[in-house]
Parts: C-alpha cells; sequence; structure tokens
C-alpha cells in the first residue's frame, strides 16, 4: 500500500456578510422601464396638447362665423336709397377674404392666423330673392397643420331682417 497521504484541514472559508442591495440587471430593468414610462406620457401630452389646440382654434372659428353670419342676418337685401351708406347682401361680392380684426376684433393673434373668406351666391331658380352665403375660416395649428371650418345659409329677400324693420316696426 502506498502511504498514508496526509489529511490536509482547510481553513474555514471566510465568508461575506450578505448586504441587501440590488443587482446590476436589476437596476438596469427598472431605469428601462422608467425611461419607456416618462417617453409614453412625453408623447401622450404632446398628443393631448395638439387637441387641445384644435379645438381652441375650432371654437375661435366657430365664433367669427357665427360673428359673421349674424352680421349678414342683420343687413336688408338692398339699399333703400342711394346714399345709403348700409352694406346689403344684394350688393355683396361674389368671393371676398377679409381679415377678422375688420368686425371681430383688434387682437392681433387673430388678424395674422385666421383666414376669413365669403362667397355669396345668387340662386339660380330665385335670383331676385335668394342668396346663397357661405362663410369659411382656415387657420394653421401650432404643429403647422391647416383646419378649416364652413357654414353655409341661405338669406331670402323678405326673410327676418324685412320683416322685423319694416313690418314688426314700422
Amino acid at each position: 500500500m502506498s502511504p498514508a497521504s496526509p489529511v490536509r484541514t482547510l481553513p474555514p472559508r471566510l465568508r461575506r456578510p450578505r448586504v441587501a442591495g440590488f443587482t446590476v440587471a436589476e437596476v438596469m430593468v427598472a431605469t428601462f422601464v422608467m425611461a419607456l414610462g416618462i417617453a409614453t406620457s412625453v408623447i401622450t401630452m404632446q398628443s393631448g396638447f395638439k387637441q387641445i389646440d384644435v379645438a381652441r382654434g375650432t371654437t375661435l372659428a366657430s365664433q367669427i362665423i357665427q360673428s359673421e353670419m349674424e352680421r349678414l342676418r342683420m343687413m336688408p337685401w338692398s339699399k333703400t336709397s342711394p346714399v345709403d351708406v348700409v352694406d346689403s347682401i344684394a350688393e355683396l361680392p361674389a368671393s371676398e377674404a377679409f381679415d377678422g380684426t375688420t368686425f371681430f376684433s383688434a387682437n392681433p393673434e387673430l388678424a395674422g392666423r385666421y383666414q376669413i373668406t365669403r362667397t355669396a351666391t345668387l340662386d339660380p331658380d330665385r335670383p331676385t330673392e335668394v342668396m346663397n352665403i357661405v362663410v369659411s375660416v382656415r387657420w394653421q395649428s401650432y404643429d403647422l397643420r391647416w383646419h378649416q371650418r364652413s357654414f353655409s345659409s341661405t338669406y331670402c329677400k323678405n326673410g327676418l331682417y324685412d320683416y322685423y324693420y319694416t313690418v314688426a316696426h314700422p
């Protein structure tokens, strides 16, 4: 037999005490999830701001259209005398683009932002009695996209204005 080999005794292992903490992989995953959440919220907020801008522009365009239609509604069909300075429906140009500050607001932001067009055409069946009017407002939102809202109406010669100011209040 072979001589007995001496038995080696190893010193007890020195163990470091476990310290609570995160591994590098856990920190990387948490950072990725947080970055994804922030990026998603920024994109969502940007989309929300676009929608708010379009809604605000649509509201202002609707108010401009309503104001112009009310102004037209109060016009007479034709002038009562040659020296009359009041505009009349029968004398409206076929198409006219005008600035919003003329009738609606002195705010320069509205003047530069909204393009207002009014189109007036005589009705082909009743050209001496009916005028078809379309008011369109076009504007550009902050993301440089164009938006447009329009309203069309029919104005009759003996309509509300003529009744109110000639028959009801002589």
